[in-house]
């Protein structure tokens, strides 16, 4: 048996089947040879993908001699993306999805499938919050959030201001047709679909805007009298934060910048109207406040007083008692004793009437009585006064009787005790001064 081989040299085209036989023997096609028909895509599993599972492409061509099969992904520019009649995906990703294609080739001929979309599906991406304008927010102009989120299906938005819920819905952008400087503070929002949900990170929305009328008070609050220190303090709402600058009425230099103006030893010409002026590069504000100052403690101009006049009417009995001691020495007779003279006047009681002989000499007779206080703050009194006691009508005109009291009141002593007080704080200064009759 010996073997023949015939050639034969043609052009094909890529769907042609081509057999050969021998001559004679036509019904004894041998097999057919031809390139790769249209190769198809399958997926498995054919449900959803869904982020994370597992999932085969496969690719299928009838071709003889077989055709080798190489995969490739839409607008990857690369050689090839993966060979074998199947594609494996162990964890596929959203990044997966798109268009896939793939080929199949032998020696007479390649073919290449139709474009299979691989979608997968997956819950929301981290959000991101992005403000425009990008510049510094002014109060009253308009101002846009938007929230962005890669997520398949597309996400629904919620919308929030620190933990209050402000919109839901479809919309990625919440939108300020006026912005105000309440709405200044953190905003985030949460995207969210069938396969998760997610929360951004937050945003603060700095609105700035000028000083609000300053508000100004007084420290003490109480009358503010001559010597005391007082505090004027300014406040006022602005963002940027304000600055301070103090002014006196009628004045062009100003007094004190800062929040707060100390006068630490206050006069009688810090009176007046003084107002603050709350500054910052949005504007200006400024209040205006009263001051009155009050002359100092009239207790302590009374205390001085009345101590002056307390011990001028010390030295003033103390040298009458002197003086009328010297007149009644040289008019005194030899034989009598200085005592008695001294004594000529009695007292039985407050009441008593004055008991004299004709033979006794005329007395002049000046008391002072002081009554001190332990509280020094209360009010003090004085009262002077002349006083005829009783005396026999024959020697009214022979004698002068003069009483001064001074009195430092005590408004502390209280009921129960008042009595032993006084008895402990009462102090009388007598003088007595004898007086012979006119000659």
């Amino acid at each position: 048996m010996t073997e023949k081989t015939s050639t034969h040299a043609d052009y094909f085209n890529p769907g042609d089947a081509i057999s050969c036989a021998f001559k004679g023997h036509e019904d004894s096609r041998s097999l057919s040879v031809y390139g790769p028909k249209l190769p198809s895509v399958s997926v498995s599993p054919s449900a959803e993908i869904v982020e994370g599972s597992s999932v085969n492409l496969n690719c299928s061509s009838d071709a003889n001699p077989a055709a080798k099969y190489t995969w490739y992904k839409e607008n990857v520019y690369s050689k090839h993306f993966s060979e074998g009649p199947q594609l494996v995906f162990s964890s596929i990703q959203s990044s997966d999805s798109g268009q896939y294609y793939c080929t199949a080739e032998n020696k007479l001929g390649r073919k290449k499938s139709n474009n299979f979309s691989v979608n997968v599906k997956y819950g929301p991406k981290l959000p991101s919050v992005s403000v425009s304008p990008s510049a510094e927010i002014l109060e009253g102009s308009p101002v846009n959030l938007t929230c962005s989120s890669d997520a398949n299906p597309a996400a629904n938005y919620t919308w929030y201001k620190e933990n209050q819920t402000l919109r839901h819905g479809q919309q990625a952008i919440y939108h300020f047709i006026s912005i105000r400087s309440e709405d200044r503070g953190n905003y985030y929002c949460k995207s969210e679909n069938q396969h998760g949900h997610i929360k951004s990170t937050s945003q603060f929305i700095d609105v700035q805007y000028g000083p609000a009328l300053p508000s100004v008070s007084v420290s003490p609050s109480a009358e503010i009298v001559e010597g005391s220190s007082v505090n004027l303090t300014c406040s006022s709402d602005a963002n940027p934060a304000a600055k301070y600058t103090w002014y006196k009425e009628n004045e062009d230099s100003p007094k004190a910048s800062g929040q707060i103006f100390t006068i630490t030893d206050v006069r009688a010409e810090h009176s007046g109207n003084y107002y603050c002026e709350a500054q910052n590069r949005r504007g200006r504000q400024n209040s205006t406040l009263h001051l009155t100052v009050v002359a100092g403690s009239m207790k302590s101009v009374a205390a001085g007083s009345i101590t002056a006049i307390f011990l001028a009417i010390i030295f003033l009995c103390a040298f009458l008692f002197i003086r009328r001691k010297r007149s009644w020495k040289r008019t005194s007779e030899p034989g009598e004793r200085p005592d008695n003279q001294a004594q000529g006047s009695e007292y039985d009681s407050p009441s008593a009437p004055v008991q004299r002989t004709p033979a006794e000499p005329h007395e002049d007779l000046c008391y002072a009585s002081v009554i001190f206080s332990k509280n020094q703050e209360d009010a003090l009194y004085s009262n002077i006064r002349l006083a005829q006691p009783y005396r026999h009508k024959e020697e009214e005109e022979d004698e002068d009787v003069e009483y001064t009291t001074v009195n430092f009141k005590s408004s502390s002593a209280t009921t129960e005790s008042g009595n032993q007080e006084a008895a402990e704080e009462l102090y009388e200064l007598y003088s007595t001064v004898s007086k012979h009759p006119r000659v």
